[in-house]
């Protein structure tokens, strides 16, 4: 008895890590659902949504001047003809792999901790892949003509090239979103049932209803359920993987010097999983203050996110090592002259930031008394993510620049449409995101609520009434 007593303590205790203690089935979903569902939106989330909505009007701007003027109006011309729409391509492409890392291969190992940030990275993922795609699209010149791009039947006839990296993208980008989107969708079910069972009014019973697809949480429904979410973290999982290894081919199926390297896959997938995490604790940090979710997301969700973006981020510190060997242990003139070229050339500040960024400060990540440290946290994870940026640009512009040929070289400056358009995506991104707050469940509350020990039952304050458990409890 002894025995069991203790391993109940520390059952407890290693819960209330997790989250805060003292909560209950009721307490979870009236502290998750009201955000949601009641009448009143903190200051602060109308702060954060006019802030995007306002880049978001870039944006819409600058896309109708794009498609009537062409891609001129960028920076790109030759020999560097792609710039900021490529980078930032592959920049928000990286920011969506920590919702899969988070809610696919954690899930998969058994650790609880991702229950408190799964859903808000899954729905990061998303919106980051839906602004990546639009880049890649507009650069054609001809967005109207995308259907080309897809296996599909035409009278032309026109078939996309199989041997091209740019196809393998979309098929992967496409593959990623849809199991994403999925994978994110089965998991609110359960969540929009409650909410259809504590909405007031109608409009939102019907809305709620229609999404949770019937659910009434009876055991052959949460069996199916499982087995759908299991096989969906399956196939999610080799996607992490694939994805971004296989925008890295973009680069090093080239010949151009500085892309054509083997460390790129392995490399690029590190890195993205670096700007993913940095970019949950860049959103996580604020929204957690705003709605005053400490209980839910604790202080040990955030030092396991800085201690994945420091594993990650010496993964990603040993490839630009390893580019730097290579260049000079190659004996390949041009390889050389490439990495010489981003240490002294004219974008050597850019370099060097990104290593300050990207190297350097997260090295505090080290210190016990930074990971404690909130405002600390946020700092770091919103350098790397600026530093994440600048990669991608070495690798694309600072590469395309100065290739073989002296008299082919130029220079490349983005112009006021390529900072639009980039700021223009924030704001779409941004927007998305907290409109999902204010909509859906940005924390899982039935995982919430599977994480409370059995048979412990919290005293709720006095004079308060334990809530009628719903149908998707």
């Amino acid at each position: 008895m002894a025995a069991d007593g203790h391993e109940h303590a520390a059952r407890v205790q290693a819960h209330s890590a997790i989250i805060g203690p003292g909560h209950t089935y009721g307490s979870v979903t009236d502290k998750l659902g009201e955000i949601v569902l009641t009448t009143t939106t903190p200051r602060g989330w109308f702060v954060g949504f006019a802030l995007g909505f306002l880049l978001l009007q870039l944006f819409f701007m600058t896309v109708p001047y794009l498609i009537f003027k062409g891609v001129g109006i960028w920076g790109i011309n030759i020999p560097v003809g792609w710039g900021f729409d490529i980078i930032n391509f592959v920049w928000w492409i990286g920011i969506g792999h920590a919702g899969t890392l988070i809610s696919a291969i954690l899930l998969l190992l058994r650790q609880e901790w991702r229950t408190s940030i799964n859903r808000f990275a899954e729905a990061m993922t998303l919106f980051a892949v839906s602004c990546a795609g639009l880049f890649p699209l507009l650069h054609t010149g001809r967005p109207w003509f995308a259907y080309w791009l897809l296996p599909i039947p035409n009278t032309l006839p026109l078939w996309p090239q199989p041997r091209s990296p740019l196809v393998w993208d979309v098929f992967a980008v496409t593959t990623y979103f849809t199991v994403s989107l999925l994978f994110w969708y089965v998991g609110l079910i359960p969540d929009l049932a409650t909410f259809r069972d504590r909405a007031k009014h109608r409009l939102l019973q019907i809305t709620y209803g229609v999404l949770a697809l019937g659910w009434r949480g009876s055991a052959i429904h949460w069996h199916r359920y499982e087995t759908a979410y299991l096989l969906l973290a399956g196939l999610a999982t080799p996607l992490v993987v694939s994805v971004h290894s296989v925008v890295s081919f973009d680069f090093a199926v080239g010949i151009v010097p500085g892309w054509h390297s083997t460390i790129f896959p392995p490399y690029f997938v590190a890195g993205a999983i670096y700007s993913g995490f940095a970019m949950v604790l860049t959103l996580t940090i604020p929204i957690r203050k705003i709605y005053g979710l400490e209980d839910f997301i604790t202080m040990r969700h955030l030092r396991n996110m800085a201690n994945v973006m420091l594993a990650t981020g010496l993964i990603v510190a040993y490839g630009y090592l390893m580019e730097a060997f290579m260049g000079w242990f190659s004996g390949n003139p041009y390889e050389g002259y490439a990495q010489w070229n981003r240490m002294t050339g004219p974008y050597a500040p850019i370099y060097w930031t990104l290593i300050l960024c990207n190297i350097l400060v997260p090295q505090a990540l080290w210190s016990d008394r930074v990971k404690r440290n909130v405002p600390a946290l946020f700092v770091v994870a919103f350098i790397v993510n600026v530093g994440m940026w600048l990669e991608r640009f070495v690798i694309i512009p600072v590469s395309l620049h100065r290739d073989f040929v002296p008299s082919a070289w130029g220079m490349y400056y983005p112009t006021f449409w390529d900072w639009t358009m980039f700021l223009g995506t924030i704001g779409l991104f941004l927007s998305l995101m907290f409109l999902f707050i204010r909509g859906l469940p940005m924390i899982s509350i039935f995982e919430i609520r599977a994480l409370l020990p059995r048979g412990e039952k919290a005293q709720l304050p006095p004079g308060r009434q334990a809530p009628t458990p719903a149908a998707g409890a």
